[in-house]
């Protein structure tokens, strides 16, 4: 899943500048509805511990070019899993389980276009790296991280209220935009030119997301040489969301390039540091870029310390096989962000939405370390987080296991789905939602030359329906 999900985000990129996706650009086939074209995986969990005991189910389907499922799929899929973990079961479409020959590999022919297998940790802590391969299907991957969760060490000896934010939210992620404007696009919406966030909030939207990286400029970063979603990108892009009357959540990073559970590299900046310069570097950040934007009238509404951060932040320090040490760095953004304002609620932004247990295991962790924070938000993408039951299961779970608010902070396919299950947790502990990149993505809210399309006028009847204002 994890290097996955950093992949669509790229995937998204390149369908952007060159109309095309990335097979093509691979010379792979681009497949036909209805043909096997993908070996599609759906982890229940990514993160499992090193104890020899603990086991992960993976849900493996035949998908075609749109994301169905093949139900004709009698493909035959090579299982491999490697690292600390090994595989020891598999069952097929009609869930009978398969013996591994002796001497060979784990293969099977695909039942009905589906089938499950369950992985086992040793008691090794470290990366289990998972593939399911079959002639001329995509290949699956997934990455699963067996830790030890070891003693937890408090950050504070403070007992964290969580603060409750105020009404709902009905939000999105437009970091592209900037890039989108620079290219010459225009937006319009019924033949009326605009700002987008105009007309965004003229369909019900009330808040705006935007990404930060350290030095996006540099050559390795997120925008070599032009510095896209910097501080002073930031800063102007502010000014637009506040002079329109919409709210701003403000995503750290934490590096020069995307961060998620695949990769989460330190800025070129810190790659020396020890631990203790790493920590203070985090609070130094956070606090310089809150402070400036505070100091132009555009203090953020609410604050991400790291993206999709269930596999922990600013690696090795912060991996996930170091809870006390992620828990230190994620303290020290918090305390970057309550200094400059401490009214601004925190969220910690997991990539788990149909994740229950591992929601819970993220969670736990850092509740028994005293993190204080304010908001858990979720990544939801049905293709690596589960159905929508599961994300259902797990919002209410979540609302009642835990003092904070939950919401979907990123999300693009079924989006009047996504948004009745995230505004009707129990107890009234849905925030909403933020859909990733509508401007220019998959299920894109705008074609390429700016024009609005059909699917933003879902939104209107969803601000409607539950109270977005």
């Amino acid at each position: 899943m994890k290097n996955d999900l950093n992949f669509v985000k790229l995937f998204f990129f390149g369908i952007l500048f060159f109309l095309s996706s990335v097979a093509i650009a691979q010379g792979r086939r681009t497949g036909t509805p209805g043909q096997a074209f993908e070996v599609q995986l759906t982890p229940y969990k990514t993160t499992m511990k090193a104890d020899g005991r603990d086991t992960a189910l993976i849900d493996v389907k035949i998908i075609d070019n749109l994301g169905n499922i093949v139900k004709s799929a009698n493909n035959i899929v090579t299982f491999t899993a490697t690292g600390k973990g090994k595989i020891i079961r598999i069952e097929n479409g009609d869930q009978q389980p398969v013996t591994k020959p002796e001497n060979s590999q784990w293969q099977i022919s695909v039942n009905h276009g589906e089938c499950r297998v369950i992985l086992q940790t040793t008691t090794e802590r470290g990366a289990i790296k998972f593939e399911a391969k079959s002639d001329s299907l995509w290949t699956g991957s997934t990455d699963i991280e067996a830790v030890w969760p070891g003693i937890a060490h408090s950050v504070t000896n403070i007992d964290y209220k969580p603060q409750h934010v105020n009404g709902r939210i009905l939000g999105a992620d437009i970091s592209f935009l900037p890039e989108l404007e620079a290219r010459g696009i225009k937006f319009s919406d019924n033949g009326i030119q605009k700002d987008p966030i105009q007309i965004l909030k003229e369909h019900g939207f009330n808040y705006i997301r935007l990404r930060i990286f350290n030095d996006p400029a540099e050559a390795a970063g997120y925008s070599p040489g032009k510095g896209f979603c910097d501080l002073e990108h930031t800063k102007a892009m502010a000014k637009r969301i506040k002079a329109a009357g919409l709210k701003l959540l403000l995503d750290f990073h934490y590096s020069d390039t995307w961060a998620d559970p695949g990769k989460q590299f330190k800025p070129k900046a810190w790659a020396s540091e020890d631990f203790v310069s790493l920590r203070q570097s985090v609070h130094d950040f956070t606090l310089k870029v809150m402070s400036e934007l505070k100091a132009q009238g555009t203090t953020p509404d609410m604050v991400q310390v790291g993206n999709e951060i269930n596999h922990g932040m600013l690696w090795p320090e912060g991996n996930i096989n170091n809870l006390d040490s992620l828990a230190q760095l994620i303290y020290a953004g918090i305390n970057g962000v309550k200094e400059v304002s401490k009214h601004t609620p925190v969220m910690l932004h997991i990539a788990l939405g149909g994740q229950n247990i591992e929601s819970r295991f993220f969670l736990d962790a850092m509740t028994l370390r005293k993190v204080p924070f304010d908001v858990i938000g979720l990544s939801y993408y049905p293709k690596w987080h589960g159905t929508l039951n599961d994300l259902k299961n797990n919002m209410a779970d979540l609302a009642q296991r835990y003092p904070q608010q939950v919401m979907v902070a990123e999300y693009t396919q079924l989006k009047t789905e996504v948004n009745d299950i995230a505004f009707t947790v129990p107890e009234g502990k849905g925030l909403g939602t933020f859909i990733w990149e509508p401007l220019n993505t998959w299920e894109q809210f705008f074609d390429w030359t700016g024009k609005t399309n059909q699917l933003i006028n879902l939104y209107p009847e969803i601000a409607k329906k539950y109270q977005v204002n």
